[in-house]
């Protein structure tokens, strides 16, 4: 089963908007540098794949409704290279900079991502996809986003989707 048909049958009562990943094709060797970042790969994959998923989105019905985007990250291990870093530089008394204090959890990039692309919803991390879905269907259901960008991100790879209610079907099958 593929990582698209999981999100489809996983975050019921939504619809798929917009979808990207990291790394997308060959020319995915190196992400692009993210200011404030440093060290890790973590935080610029994840930065990316949500970049090129919100910017899929349609803007037409954008542009008309502002939405309110939750922001919700998904990661089994997170920002190991930082931990990693930030461990050997504990255990070898060396100093520390602040740019790793923040980066050190997953939460870092979701509020960037939230703060460069406006996005006004509430910010989740979690540690696993199907945490991450249930969590998106519970904030749209509920009325706490008209959307979620739900980013699922490991160390050297990342899945984006944007998520929306799906719409209520008219009689006769149609919406």
């Amino acid at each position: 089963m593929s990582a698209t048909s999981t999100v489809r049958q996983a975050a019921v009562g939504t619809t798929v908007v917009a979808e990207a990943r990291w790394p997308e094709s060959d020319h995915d060797q190196t992400p692009p540098p993210l200011p404030g970042f440093i060290v890790s790969s973590f935080s610029p994959i994840a930065a990316e794949a949500a970049a090129r998923c919100l910017s899929r989105r349609a803007t037409a019905t954008d542009a008309a409704s502002p939405r309110t985007t939750a922001v919700i990250i998904a990661s089994a291990r997170g920002d190991l290279h930082s931990a990693a870093h930030v461990a050997h530089a504990v255990d070898t008394g060396a100093p520390l900079g602040p740019l790793l204090f923040f980066q050190s959890v997953p939460n870092a990039v979701a509020g960037h991502i939230a703060a460069r692309w406006h996005l006004t919803g509430p910010v989740v991390c979690v540690a696993d996809r199907a945490s991450a879905l249930e969590a998106a269907a519970l904030l749209i259901e509920d009325g706490d986003a008209d959307e979620a960008l739900v980013l699922h991100a490991e160390q050297d790879h990342a899945h984006a989707v944007l998520l929306r209610a799906t719409p209520p079907q008219s009689p006769g099958g149609r919406s």
